[in-house]
């Protein structure tokens, strides 16, 4: 059975094997995800082709850095106390030893000192003392270790890195030569980031996963939502670029605007981290990948659990069970079907809530015998009824009914087809009954059966008719 809510896996390597693969699909991997910031493009190569052969079927998702900004692989990973000095740089010929290097060549350019630096998810944090040449120092406020390609959040700082990276460009190649279905954006702020991507795709593939993840992006979440082909809620940015008080309030304002243009949104970060090392999670962790679905997300995400953490597939499983738990629980409080009604009941209660809330400027029934249009004229609606009939006779008759008018066309309305719809629509363009200014909603019935005698309902601007068909009005 198709899942409701879908799994996003990290493959990494615990799982970077073909039967780690088949077994986090048996568990209900949706999605596989490859992290762009980690790993060389061989592995990506040849992990991308073991999805494929391993696990068909699984759309593969590429997050490429973008303008994230993270520390390079480092020779050196160095350890430090509160109070100590870190020198971070952009400076790239250094490896850690002495000096930290980012991939940000002008980070230097946009600190001061006091500013406040946040690392691998804002568990490690610095002030800036001093800006010395290309070398940025800092005073270490936590205890920890800085890692290689760890993310470096300087909130509230505003970036002059380029909407779209020489790396971009180099990532969405590779991501196309190699098939790959979605690309992750990181730090995605505006539609113009979006289609700036876009155009470098050039095709209609891979699609485009903008990671909502700072104060720009949730500023222009509508936008975004409107031009993404997917949303992630990148958890981990958006509570050290934001406050984390109000991440999941932000969760939730973001999956909510996605809805509104059917935009699938990704909830990702920590939704199960405490299986990294341990084979149970939280009581925490459950409830909030329940409130995910309970918010509307249409996937979540495993980064770390199915990387590089001790129980991959049972994260999955475990996932996996939490969702179906959340999942049964809406598909009941959801409305049940009214088992009094039929076919044309609820075509006549969906056909009026569109002329309701519309601006529909006429309703077109195509109707031999006169029933849809019966139907509709019931319906106390603001909107003049052109109901068309095949029989004159019938087409007369019409006039009887309220808002309506019968209209007799001499046009076979076949019974195993419906080309007979454009084709009134047309005739009705041809006597300027219509004009391209109308809205219709058009009623009609297709593939007629004993009880079904009201089956489709169509929205048409006439302008769009007239322009796909090639109309031209009769001098």
């Amino acid at each position: 059975m198709t899942s409701r809510v879908k799994i996003v896996s990290t493959i990494g390597p615990a799982t970077a094997r073909a039967e780690a693969l088949k077994q986090l699909q048996n568990a209900g991997m949706s999605v596989a995800r490859l992290n762009g910031s980690h790993g060389s493009q061989d592995w990506h190569r040849a992990t991308i082709a073991l999805i494929r052969s391993a696990a068909p079927g699984i759309p593969i998702l590429l997050d490429i850095p973008g303008r994230k900004i993270r520390t390079t692989m480092l020779v050196k990973e160095p350890s430090f106390s509160a109070g100590d000095t870190v020198i971070l740089t952009t400076d790239t010929a250094h490896d850690g030893s002495e000096k930290v290097p980012v991939n940000y060549d002008r980070l230097h350019e946009d600190l001061e000192a006091g500013n406040i630096i946040f690392a691998d998810d804002g568990t490690l944090r610095f002030t800036v003392s001093a800006i010395q040449g290309r070398d940025i120092i800092c005073r270490a406020d936590t205890d920890g270790s800085l890692k290689s390609c760890k993310g470096i959040n300087v909130p509230y700082v505003k970036l002059r890195r380029k909407l779209v990276t020489e790396k971009d460009h180099l990532m969405i190649a590779f991501a196309k030569a190699n098939g790959v279905d979605f690309v992750g954006i990181s730090f995605v702020e505006s539609a113009e980031h979006i289609e700036e991507i876009r155009k470098i795709i050039g095709a209609t593939a891979p699609k485009i996963v903008a990671k909502v993840e700072n104060n720009g992006g949730m500023a222009n979440v509508r936008e975004i939502a409107r031009t993404a082909d997917v949303i992630m809620v990148d958890r981990g940015d958006l509570s050290v670029e934001t406050e984390l008080e109000t991440v999941a309030v932000m969760q939730k304002e973001i999956i909510r605007e996605a809805r509104r243009f059917a935009t699938p949104v990704i909830v990702a970060t920590e939704m199960l981290h405490t299986m990294i090392e341990n084979p149970y999670p939280t009581k925490a962790e459950v409830g909030d990948v329940t409130n995910a679905v309970l918010d509307g997300a249409a996937a979540v995400m495993l980064s770390g659990e199915t990387a590089v953490g001790r129980y991959p597939i049972e994260s999955v499983k475990l996932m996996r069970r939490v969702i179906d738990a959340a999942c049964d629980m809406q598909i009941k409080s959801l409305p049940q079907g009214n088992p009094d009604w039929d076919i044309p009941d609820a075509v006549q209660e969906a056909a009026a809530a569109i002329a309701r809330s519309l601006p529909v400027t006429k309703i077109v029934v195509i109707t031999r015998s006169g029933y849809a249009a019966r139907r509709l004229a019931n319906c106390e609606l603001r909107q003049p009824i052109l109901a068309i009939s095949d029989d004159a006779a019938t087409a007369t008759a019409f006039n009887m009914l309220p808002g309506t008018e019968g209209i007799f066309v001499d046009i076979e309305f076949r019974r195993t087809g419906s080309e007979h719809i454009p084709n009134c629509l047309h005739e009705l363009w041809r006597r300027q009954r219509i004009t391209s200014d109308d809205l219709l909603l058009v009623v009609s019935l297709v593939y007629p059966k004993t009880g079904n005698r009201m089956n489709l309902i169509e929205l048409h601007n006439v302008a769009d008719l007239s322009h796909t068909f090639g109309w031209t009005q009769p001098r």
